[in-house]
This record gives C-alpha cells, structure tokens and sequence, in this order.
C-alpha cells in the first residue's frame, strides 16, 4: 500500500522512531547498551514506497536470558516466594493495580498495532479492549474459584481443604497476530495464579509492548515478570536447556514448540499450554442459506487477511450449489476494501511480513500447475506488500494450498458429493481445531454435529471460526493445541489442585481451628472474597 504522510492522520503518524532499550528483570527497568534490531513496517509514509522504520529493540542473547529466568526463579524460590505464597486477595490488587495503569496506554498501543501488523484501527482497539474485559473477567473468575475453596471437605474420616498452586516458573511466547491478547491470555492467569515468568513478545508486535514495561515493574514483586527482547532461537532455548522452566506457554507453530519441548532436559515434568496451527473447513450444505454463508465465509477466510489460527483455510461446497457459491463468492472478494489499517471501511491491509506475498504466490502457482483456476478478477494481484486473495477452484489434495497452513490471502475451495469426503479429510487431518458447518435441515445436521464434535473442538454452526467469546473454551486436537484456554479453564491450565488433608482428631482439629482464627496461614483459610 503506497501513502504519504500528508494523508496520514496526524494521530496515527509515526514523527519519531521509538528505541527501546528499556527491559525488566528482577524488578528493574534496566536500559540496553548493545545490539539492537530495526523494526520495520510494511505500510510506507513516502510517495515512493519504502517502508518504515518504526524502532529499534534490544538484540539478546543467551546471558540474558539466563539473568531472567534466574529472577523468575528466584521469586518463586521452590514455591516459598512472595508471589506463590501470597494472600489470593493481594494477588488480585496487584493485578487489578497493572490493569488500571494499562488501560491508560490505549492510543500508544492501537497505534503501533495499526503500523506494526497491520490490522485495522477498529480491530486494534477490539483487541485492546477485549484484553482489558479479559484481565477483569479473569479476576473476578479468580475470586470465584477462591470463593468456591473456602472450606473443608470431609470424607472417610478425613478433611481436606483444596485449593490451587502455582506450577512455578513459566516460559511465555505470544504470537504475532494477536500479540497483545493472545499473549497476555497466557501471562495474565500465569502470574495471577502465583507462578512467576520470563515474557518475550512476538517478533512482530513487539513495540506496542513498549508502554506496559513499567506497568509491570510496579504492579507486581521484583521478579514475577521480567520481559525481554531478541530472536526466540536466541533466548528461548538457552532458558529452555537448564531445565528450570516449569511451564511452556506459547501461542505459535508446532515446530516451535516441539523444538523447545526437546530441549529440556526432563520434559516429562514441563507442562505446556500450546495454541497451534489448525486447518479449519468450512463444509457448505446443499440446503445452506447462501447469502449468510457467503458473508460468513467472507469474514471466517479473510479478517485480518486470514491471518488468524481460527481462519477459515478450506471451503468444501456441496457439487449441487458450487458453481453459484463460486461466483458470488468471488465478486465479494473482488468488493473488498484495501488500504492503510486507519482508512474508515477498510477490510484488507498491507501484510506485515515482508515475504508473505511471495510465499502466497507459490502456492497459487503450484495450485495454477495441478488443475486449479483463479476465479475472481484480482486474484494474486501485487502491490508492494500486498497479494489480492485468490479463490482458487477446484483444488485437489495434492496440492500445497490444500496441505499447509497459509496463514494469509488465499481461499482453496473443494466440492464434495458426499458429506463422507469432507469428514474423511477432516480425520486425516493433522490439525483439529473448528469447524464452520452451514445448512438449514436439523435431519441431515444432527449426525453430521455427532461426528464433528469428536473431529475438532467447536462446530460452529451457520458462522465463521473464532476464539470468542473468551469466556467459552480455546483448544484443539492432534497438533493444534494442547491444554485449554478460556477466563476458567486457563486459571486451571496455570495450576494444579493440593490440599491439606487432616485425620478427624481432637488435636488435628484443634490445630485447624487456630490456625483458621488468627489467619497465619495464606492457604488455609475460610475468607471468603466479595
């Protein structure tokens, strides 16, 4: 996308590149004074296109990487730190402490959202805000649990008082698609559940991190959160080999997190909390209303370009309504809206990853060789950081589109006579995630919700894949994600039950009872949170 500054709005303008050299480690901002990384984007602010320079961030490496992890193992300290043991209560003001200074960096961070990935200025402050609405709603989800632990239990002659620990120390690695929720949908219940973390923001996305350093410094203890900056090769996997990481929780690509799982030296005591890959269909029925369907299958392959693990990456279209679902289709693509993420009615926006237009051709051109037509006028259009989305048809499975992930503006479209061809793909499948299933006859789709339920983890029925709303659960089978993400379930991946058990003696209860009457112990305790 070609622009000027002078079209820019002055409050979206980029009038002075940010070097960040400040990271926190230990409870200190501590200021860098070696090698530093340029962060480019795509969108450019001259008449001829060049991209801009948005920034610098620190380059590091192994030493600090270890001086971090270190901080976090040190405010855990076995599970005798400060933060672990911790009064629940106090947990939550430092929480709700960081989400009020938070909530005041709103335009910095929209902003660099907009400049840095490209997405659109009312999906940027959706994602800010959501993230807000998130933190709260893990807190008073946190109050629940608490309020639901607030007492004993007696069986077999034995009391027990269950509650939640922490796990210790936690490895957080965000995406960059959704490098401020996604990533603090993992570092948000990490820390409120008393683990301490070493965070490193996503390659891209990584400035807009920039105004929430020092809100973490002085929300929580000196080493609950130490944030640093560089390549993950660089610094995720010297953290990785010393075996003093408990947690793995990264939203990202499967190889990644296979990568990181080996190296550590007893992998069968780290838990993971993974968001993967995933190859989400949509399977359109004979009897599917297509208006909604196009709509919703417009929105499910390309907001935010496709670039979204809950993307729509594959439509199977019943044989009988193919050929007017391709046509139509086609035109709405066509009809889209490009420009620069701030451009009012704007739906697709320059790619932030520079070789992503390159990567999307070949797959057109290797769809193009084995049979495939591009069916809409623009499809695989070039400008300077874009690729118009092409709707290729028919596509067939030897075909790379078909196969990978594309992560972006390309819409591979099958058609099926029997509903047995889509299911049999769908377990061949590596990936389990969703599925977006249309049609109208309640006969025809209750078998089919039977079996897609155990194929993938939500059917979303007559609307496109997504994550929300983030009170339902986030997960996925076979190589998309492991572990559960939602405001309850990511409290519990976060954590672990244990209790204190207690035979029913005069001198056990006795001990209780005081202990209960002057509050000595933050885990036994009967106070109940409003």
């Amino acid at each position: 996308m070609e622009t000027t500054i002078s079209i820019i709005p002055e409050a979206f303008r980029i009038n002075e590149p940010i070097n960040q050299k400040i990271y926190l480690v230990n409870g200190e901002l501590k200021e860098w004074d070696g090698v530093t990384t340029e962060v480019y984007s795509t969108i450019s602010s001259t008449s001829d296109y060049a991209p801009t320079l948005l920034g610098t961030v620190p380059d590091m490496g192994e030493n600090e990487a270890l001086d971090a992890l270190d901080a976090a193992v040190r405010a855990y300290d076995k599970g005798q730190g400060v933060w672990p043991t911790m009064r629940v209560r106090d947990r939550i003001e430092c929480m709700e402490k960081f989400v009020r200074i938070m909530e005041t960096k709103k335009v910095e961070v929209v902003k660099y959202l907009m400049w840095e990935i490209g997405k659109t200025l009312p999906d940027s402050e959706k994602e800010f805000d959501r993230t807000i609405e998130y933190i709260y709603n893990t807190i008073e989800e946190y109050k629940q649990l608490d309020r639901s632990s607030a007492k004993f239990e007696k069986n077999d002659g034995v009391y027990a008082h269950i509650r939640r620990g922490p796990l210790g120390v936690v490895l957080c690695l965000g995406p960059y698609n959704y490098p401020l929720n996604e990533t603090f949908c993992l570092l948000i219940p990490a820390i409120i559940m008393g683990n301490t973390a070493v965070f490193k923001p996503a390659k891209q996305g990584v400035l807009l991190i920039s105004p929430l350093i020092a809100a973490f410094k002085e929300s929580f203890p000196k080493g609950v959160v130490n944030v640093l900056f560089g390549r993950g090769r660089a610094i995720a996997g010297p953290i990785m080999k010393t075996g003093k990481v408990d947690v793995l929780a990264l939203i990202g690509h499967s190889s990644s997190a296979n990568t990181l799982q080996n190296q550590h030296p007893k992998s069968n005591r780290l838990r993971l909390v993974l968001g993967l890959e995933a190859k989400n269909p949509a399977i359109v029925l004979n009897d599917a209303n297509l208006e909604l369907t196009i709509n919703e299958c417009l929105a499910g392959a390309l907001s935010f370009n496709g670039q979204r693990c809950t993307a729509l990456k594959v439509i199977y279209v019943h044989k009988d309504i193919v050929e007017e679902f391709n046509e139509k289709f086609s035109k709405k693509v066509d009809e889209l809206k490009f420009g620069n993420p701030w451009d009012k009615g704007v739906s697709l926006t320059p790619l932030p990853e520079r070789d992503k237009p390159a990567y999307i051709q070949e797959l057109i051109d290797d769809a193009l060789k084995k049979g495939a037509r591009v069916l809409n006028a623009k499809g695989g259009e070039h400008s300077d950081n874009y690729i118009w989305p092409a709707v290729l048809y028919p596509v067939t499975k030897d075909m790379r589109v078909y196969e990978e992930e594309q992560f972006g503006p390309v819409i591979p479209i099958l058609s099926f006579e029997d509903i047995q061809e889509p299911l049999d793909d769908m377990a061949e499948s590596n990936y389990g995630q969703q599925v977006s299933l249309f049609g109208s006859d309640v006969y025809t789709l209750a078998p089919l919700i039977d079996s897609l339920a155990n194929l993938v983890c939500r059917v979303n029925l007559n609307s496109s894949c997504q994550r929300g709303p983030d009170v339902y659960p986030f997960t996925g089978r076979k190589d998309s994600a492991v572990g559960t993400l939602s405001v309850h379930d990511a409290l519990r991946s976060f954590s672990i039950r244990t209790f204190v058990a207690s035979k029913d003696t005069e001198l056990n209860n006795e001990i209780l009872e005081k202990l209960l009457e002057t509050k000595l112990s933050n885990f036994i305790s009967t106070d109940y949170l409003l």
